[in-house]
């Protein structure tokens, strides 16, 4: 018996935390759908998350970045929406049965920026400077250059954030420069973060879009929007971060860039106080990115890692 194909898609509804910067981010992605299918209708569904419920404590605390994506993946296999669109950086190592990335979108600036309130940049500031985040690979390794910093725990948007530098007295706050830039605030900062200094976060500054696999027309539409030279990129960073079982719990940065048909991955492991930094980059063929991740990360757990993570894990 012939079986017919599904109709194309007319309409197809994305899910998106309500955050300023993921809300900015779906209606990027509605408005490349609809500018390559001008017969497209997109919507966008806002849905409030585990993680923007609870403001007051740090991630690593209540269960990690799944926190931002696990209503989202419901609503999905519910068929309430379509497509989720989230920062990769948010997006679990392991996804359920019935999903699937069906695009990585173009990188903006991966890595992370300083705002400081007097114009300092990071050595500029003053001893035992206040600096506010709530993320352990930035706190670990702000304190490998700068023991003395005191890290004060910062959570909320890109505004809510920038709005704290004052009223909690910080002298400054380290934020991903992607955010920055898409909410309209580059201006606001002071330094850019170079890898060397500040490892970036698996996936950050890359937009992920989460799909059924049982939809094949949607998965075509989406699968437009994928940038391939991000997704290598970030598949190895994926996988490097697998390998050592880690997520927000953890500090670990992890940062691959695709240079004359070659990709270079660069990763590290710290303590939480920073003393100890186990880095390590590996290159090869884009094709082999996961393989490249993989590798690396039992390599940097050979090297002295295990310890440390089974340490903070304990």
């Amino acid at each position: 018996m012939e079986i017919n194909p599904a109709p194309p898609p007319s309409r197809i509804v994305i899910g998106t935390r309500g955050s300023p910067l993921a809300v900015w981010q779906a209606h990027w992605v509605k408005d490349q759908l609809e500018g390559i299918h001008t017969d497209l209708k997109v919507e966008i569904v806002i849905i409030k998350t585990s993680g923007d419920k609870i403001l007051d404590v740090p991630l690593n605390k209540i269960g990690g970045k799944g926190l931002f994506v696990k209503e989202i993946e419901e609503a999905m296999m519910r068929r309430e929406i379509d497509i989720a669109v989230h920062s990769m950086k948010d997006v679990p190592m392991k996804l359920p049965f019935e999903l699937c990335l069906s695009a990585i979108c173009e990188r903006e600036v991966p890595f992370d920026a300083l705002v400081s309130r007097n114009g300092l940049k990071l050595d500029d500031l003053p001893e035992n400077a206040k600096i506010g985040t709530s993320s352990l690979r930035r706190s670990t390794q702000l304190l490998n250059c700068r023991p003395d910093l005191q890290i004060v725990p910062l959570r909320g948007n890109v505004n809510t954030r920038l709005a704290k530098l004052d009223t909690q007295e910080l002298d400054a706050i380290v934020l991903a420069a992607a955010g920055m830039r898409r909410m309209g605030w580059e201006s606001r900062i002071t330094e850019i973060l170079q890898p060397e200094l500040l490892l970036p976060a698996m996936g950050q500054g890359a937009v992920g879009i989460e799909a059924r696999k049982s939809d094949p027309n949607i998965l075509g539409y989406v699968g437009e929007l994928d940038h391939e030279e991000t997704h290598f990129a970030v598949e190895a960073e994926r996988a490097f971060v697998n390998a050592l079982d880690g997520g927000c719990q953890v500090p670990i940065g992890a940062y691959a860039v695709l240079e004359n048909d070659t990709l270079r991955l660069t990763g590290l492991v710290s303590s939480l106080d920073g003393r100890k930094i186990f880095k390590l980059s590996k290159s090869g063929a884009p094709q082999s990115a996961r393989e490249i991740g993989e590798t690396m990360g039992r390599e940097i757990l050979s090297m002295g890692a295990d310890a440390v993570l089974k340490e903070i894990l304990q």
